[in-house]
């Protein structure tokens, strides 16, 4: 299992850039997306608001799909970012639990996971981007927090893993390669 993880690209977790990382880690690939394109992209979004936000000087900062100095993308920000990949992203809607989730269907490209989190003694809470992908036939938990990638001995633990996720608030997507290419 360690050579196969050294084949493995894993970026690991940087300010508050873990939309970019699991983007990069979901996609295997380094700069498959960058925080020059995901910034372009963040303002793209800003400029379609038929509702823009009025300006304010906190605005140079606080942008309204990311903090331009430490990241922390929105969910518009990876779903404008894989639309534009050809993807698909469907929100699971997790009363139906993991078990409804086909790991085995051939358009499942990954999936990515947004999870509660508090650091610094829980005085900050923010939220974080997980990515979960098959590679190679095998189910690796891609966290840009972690080491190194968690391979999952089988799909149970990945369904285990997905439940424990909705169960304690977080939010799964599903992201789908376009079926017409």
């Amino acid at each position: 299992m360690a050579s196969e993880q050294n084949q493995i690209y894993h970026e690991k977790q940087r300010l508050q850039f873990c939309l970019l990382h699991s983007l990069n880690n979901l996609f295997q690939q380094k700069d498959a997306f960058t925080r020059a394109t995901l910034n372009s992209i963040a303002e793209r979004l800003v400029l379609d608001d038929p509702e823009k936000e009025i300006w304010t000087p906190f605005s140079l900062v606080f942008k309204p799909h990311h903090n331009s100095v430490t990241g922390n993308y929105d969910i518009n920000v990876l779903i404008a970012a894989l639309e534009g990949r050809g993807k698909t992203v469907i929100w699971h809607d997790g009363r139906n639990g993991a078990s409804a989730i086909d790991l085995n269907d051939g358009l499942l490209m990954g999936i990515v996971v947004n999870v509660p989190v508090r650091r610094y003694g829980g005085l900050w809470k923010s939220r974080h981007w997980i990515a979960v992908r098959k590679i190679d036939g095998v189910w690796y938990n891609l966290d840009s927090d972690l080491q190194a990638p968690h391979c999952f001995k089988d799909c149970g633990e990945v369904r285990e893993f997905l439940n424990f996720i909705i169960n304690h608030d977080g939010q799964v997507l599903l992201v789908k390669n376009d079926n017409t290419q």
